[in-house]
């Protein structure tokens, strides 16, 4: 079979020009003898700008492919992210009890041999302390509007672990002129006809334009048209409406009250009656959304709902309507075409999964690609590794919901229905009643989301987990409170000791990355 010479991707946006980044970089493009990767793009497709989360993973993803830092910031209109707050989630605003807990991006803290402390939270030793401000920094530290590194800290380095907040669309267009430098060949055309072979691969892609493109592998980022890997080869979706209700949104770009308001370096994320509000903070304004399940409200009220949040900044302002479906497609690698992004399927925002999703299919493509272009085998592997990771993110989101104890609307009653979650899910939840989840009860490399994760969110949720009977195995509550005291400490000195999160984001931007001896 022969050497496996082009690829091409077809769409652009976040999902095609980071896929072309990450592929052109790791397969040497520039080289002569590399691989070569065109992108073919429609100017006629716009890119959705309503202010895009994103998870710690892309910090290394941004790295691999040699994006200075301090460009993306200014390119991007990025700030950093910590992690998100989550208000009313539990229960109903002015229902009494906490109204928020927080999930932090940041380990809890664990010092050489010293004792694992979830348990000994569980137990009592950090008193009434929340189990991410009791194990973590992070919590005080953007409560009080600081950001997650220095300036000195360097490229993509920082004292607390983050991820950020920028819009799409200019994230999309930093990107492009990356990956041209980085030896993507780029097509401004739209493709109207997609030829099949008899082997039933794709043997061309034709433009409006009177182009006739052809590639080894073909890389669908066309969005939820996916018209390679559906529309010309027929794989289909597979719904995961039976388990996350909601499918649409309506968003607004909210500016900012006075040029230096303080920047939230978390993603606020407020329950609603049939959804939830995302609330993000970009350099110049905020980007809000409600997301909301059409089976239990109209769009009409989603509206109201959305201002209402907003209150009076949100006057005048256009809405913009958002329709998705919530699934994935269990065949994304068919033949020689691979989905990335929207066309291999949809996860709600509420964790900022897209385009974490994306960095996966790109690594996979990347170092799983076979040098003599045979499919065959490649392709079953990838689909198994995505759709596992799709399954355990469906699993992580549901967790949100059902262990809430809103009863206020029919939504949050369905959700805590027993059909509505998955049996994976039910299966933790039982064994986790009797002890906090393990590395062991996850397989790494279909997990998006780490333990400390599914424990920042469980505990947030307010679950119980009764270790009473195995308190003799946990002796070192001494010590365990010791270390509760110091995070303490040190968070206070983390306050005064790291910069003001707008300030570090606005230096950077005008300077870029100081020295490491710079404040």
């Amino acid at each position: 079979m022969a050497r496996l010479q082009k690829i091409l991707i077809v769409g652009g946006g976040t999902a095609g020009w980071l896929t072309a980044c990450y592929l052109a970089r790791t397969l040497n493009a520039k080289s002569p003898q590399g691989i070569r990767i065109e992108l073919v793009e429609s100017a006629d497709i716009g890119i959705l700008g309503v202010g895009e989360g994103t998870f710690p993973s892309i910090r290394g993803t941004l790295a691999a492919i040699g994006l200075d830092e301090a460009k993306f910031l200014r390119g991007a209109t990025a700030t950093f992210k910590q992690g998100i707050r989550f208000v009313d989630w539990v229960r109903p605003a002015g229902a009494g009890g906490v109204d928020h807990y927080f999930h932090p991006f940041s380990l809890p803290s664990r010092r050489g041999d010293g004792p694992e402390l979830l348990p000994y939270w569980l137990l009592g030793a950090a008193g009434n302390a929340p189990f991410a401000e009791a194990v973590t920094l992070q919590k005080r530290v953007a409560d009080s509007h600081r950001a997650p590194k220095r300036r000195g800290d360097g490229q993509y380095e920082g004292r607390l672990n983050y991820a950020y907040h920028f819009d799409a669309a200019r994230f999309a267009g930093v990107l492009a002129e990356h990956g041209r430098g980085l030896g993507v060949q780029h097509r401004v055309a739209t493709v109207e006809r997609i030829d099949v072979d008899e082997q039933g691969s794709i043997a061309c892609v034709h433009t409006r334009e009177g182009d006739a493109l052809t590639a080894d592998l073909y890389v669908d980022c066309t969005g939820m048209r996916a018209a390679l890997i559906d529309g010309a080869l027929g794989a289909k979706m597979r719904s995961a409406r039976d388990t996350l209700f909601v499918d649409r949104a309506v968003a607004i770009q909210v500016p900012y009250a006075r040029a230096d308001a303080p920047i939230p370096s978390y993603t606020i994320s407020t329950a609603h009656e049939a959804g939830w509000t995302w609330d993000i903070g970009l350099q110049s304004r905020r980007g809000v959304g409600y997301v909301y399940s059409t089976r239990h409200t109209d769009d009409a009220r989603a509206e109201r709902v959305l201002h209402n949040y907003i209150g009076p900044a949100a006057e005048g302002l256009n809405a913009r309507v958002l329709k998705f479906d919530v699934g994935h497609r269990p065949v994304q690698w068919r033949k020689n075409c691979v989905a990335v992004g929207l066309s291999a399927g949809f996860v709600e925002p509420l964790e900022s999964t897209g385009i974490g999703l994306i960095e996966t299919a790109a690594y996979l493509i990347g170092h799983l690609l076979p040098a003599d272009g045979d499919m065959t085998r490649v392709a079953p592997l990838f689909n198994e590794l995505m759709s596992a990771r799709y399954e355990r993110i469906y699993d992580f989101i549901k967790m949100h919901y059902c262990l809430s104890r809103r009863r206020d609307s029919q939504f949050w009653i369905d959700n805590t229905d027993a059909a509505s979650i998955p049996t994976t899910l039910q299966d933790r939840l039982a064994m986790w009643r009797c002890r906090p989840p393990h590395r062991l009860d996850f397989v790494t490399d279909v997990e998006m989301f780490m333990p400390a994760s599914w424990q920042y969110i469980l505990y947030g949720m307010e679950f119980a987990t009764d270790l009473a009977p195995m308190r003799a195995a946990h002796p070192r509550f001494d010590e365990a409170r010791r270390e509760f005291d110091m995070i303490r400490a040190v968070a206070a000195h983390a306050v005064n000791d790291l910069p003001d999160h707008r300030a570090l984001v606005e230096e950077m931007c005008a300077h870029g990355i100081g020295d490491k001896n710079a404040a």
